[in-house]
């Protein structure tokens, strides 16, 4: 049998319906490449950009995030995340510096709020709360705040400018309590720092701070009606050349998996 040559008819009509079906198909391509774009772009797909990313986070974040950031790796290959801690209100100025950074964690809101500019938006990812740090055994006998107002007593507290030292000023000032210290540090480190050696007989640091070295120094709870809670929130920076995989680990520090390592090294639910 014979095929017959197509005419001039039935080979427009054949243009036409290939001409019909290609925007089809292509449309349905589109709408699976932004289903992915979309996913990695809010943090929530299984596969977020690989990067290099740098967190500007708070000296108080110290230890926890360092098995934080193994863990993010250990889970997303080909990424690798890098720490800079300080105490926040340093960190404030190395972004408003330009300095290179991709995610930014500050002990207070205060801070972080100050920022608005150039963050995205701030999410709480964990709290914390103030503990009296002595050395271990407490050999001065420090039982509660009001302790630290005790001439022959050498306490050491964070800066005013520090979130744990305007944490620390806010629950000695509502209790009525003096405290002259022998020195003001940068961060809360550097306070438990000075416990740690001898060189104070107490300070006021953070409960996780605490908690790393228990076989140094001595914690003294302070009651919750005394104390005050410290909030962490964690935002992109605008400034980052790595936007979809820095919102993909800020989404993450909220997420279960670092949730548990933030609880096991004491930190409060968000």
């Amino acid at each position: 049998m014979s095929v017959p040559f197509p005419t001039p008819r039935r080979a427009v009509v054949a243009a036409l319906a290939t001409a019909l079906l290609l925007p089809f198909a292509a449309a349905c391509g589109n709408d699976d490449s932004k289903k992915d774009t979309g996913d990695a772009a809010t943090g929530a797909g299984s596969h977020p950009p690989k990067a290099e990313l740098t967190v500007l986070a708070a000296a108080s974040l110290t230890d926890v995030f360092k098995t934080a950031g193994a863990a993010y790796e250990k889970a997303h290959p080909g990424t690798k995340v890098t720490f800079s801690f300080a105490g926040s209100q340093e960190l404030a100025a190395q972004v408003r510096q330009g300095a290179p950074a991709d995610v930014l964690v500050t002990a207070d809101t205060k801070t972080m709020d100050g920022l608005a500019s150039d963050t995205g938006s701030p999410k709480v990812i964990a709290k914390n709360r103030l503990v009296i740090a002595t050395e271990e055994g407490n050999p001065k006998k420090v039982d509660d705040l009001k302790d630290l107002a005790d001439p022959d007593l050498k306490v050491v507290l964070a800066a005013p400018e520090v979130p744990v030292g305007r944490y620390g000023q806010k629950i000695l000032d509502a209790q009525k309590i003096e405290v002259k210290p022998v020195s003001q540090e940068p961060n809360v480190r550097a306070v438990l720092s000075k416990v740690e050696l001898g060189e104070a007989d107490a300070g006021l640091v953070y409960k996780t701070d605490a908690a790393t070295v228990p076989d140094k120094v001595d914690a003294i709870e302070i009651p919750d009606v005394q104390n005050a809670i410290a909030d962490y929130p964690a935002a992109t920076l605008k400034t980052s050349e790595h936007g979809e995989a820095a919102t993909a680990f800020v989404t993450w520090l909220a997420g279960p998996e670092a949730q548990k390592i933030l609880q096991d090294a004491g930190f409060q639910k968000p």
